[in-house]
């Protein structure tokens, strides 16, 4: 015969092992969600550094062809999804197709689209007098952030697509200033 105090533990036992597993469920839908914003980081680290190499790519060409620097300017960002300049008279000319061709993505291929590099991504020159010019590299961010400072105008509401991705929120950029010394 079992006494009553067994046929309760019985029942205590049981309760726990359905607490434990609501708790264990809770720990592995938190370990689903840290992963996925993991993942989201990653990614942005990936096009942030991808943006890097094509930022300081434009600096080193004009760097290089310092004599016409000036020409480096841009009336309008490169890449996105316009269609990149055609020009291969100057090398000038060739420096911006192929910086085009490269924030555009035509390192990889799927088919016809460019993958190659980061999302939506857009370049500019700014001159700044004083033989200064200021190169900018655009993209668009997964989430909302924050918008870049007032004075980077490169993309300028370009990326405000969605309900989230409004005021340029998911606009990224990064700059650098080329300064031409004088060897007159």
């Amino acid at each position: 015969m079992v006494s009553p105090a067994l046929r309760r533990q019985r029942g205590a036992t049981l309760i726990e092992v359905l607490v434990t597993l609501l708790v264990l469920a809770f720990g592995l839908f938190g370990l689903v969600g840290l992963q996925a914003r993991l993942q989201a980081s990653e990614m942005e680290s990936y096009q942030r550094s991808q943006a890097l190499i094509l930022l300081n790519d434009m600096a080193n060409r004009i760097a290089i062809n310092r004599r016409v620097a000036a020409s480096y300017a841009t009336s309008a960002p490169l890449g996105g999804t316009d269609a990149c300049p055609t020009g291969t008279g100057t090398r000038q000319q060739i420096d911006a197709r192929e910086w085009c061709n490269a924030l555009q993505g035509a390192a990889e291929f799927s088919g016809n689209d460019k993958l190659g590099t980061v999302i939506g991504g857009r370049g500019c020159v700014q001159d700044m007098g004083n033989n200064e010019y200021l190169v900018t590299v655009a993209w668009q961010g997964l989430g909302p952030i924050s918008a870049p400072p007032a004075g980077v105008a490169c993309g300028k509401d370009l990326y405000d697509t969605g309900t989230k991705c409004i005021n340029d929120l998911c606009r990224r950029t990064v700059t650098t200033l080329v300064r031409i010394g004088s060897l007159s």
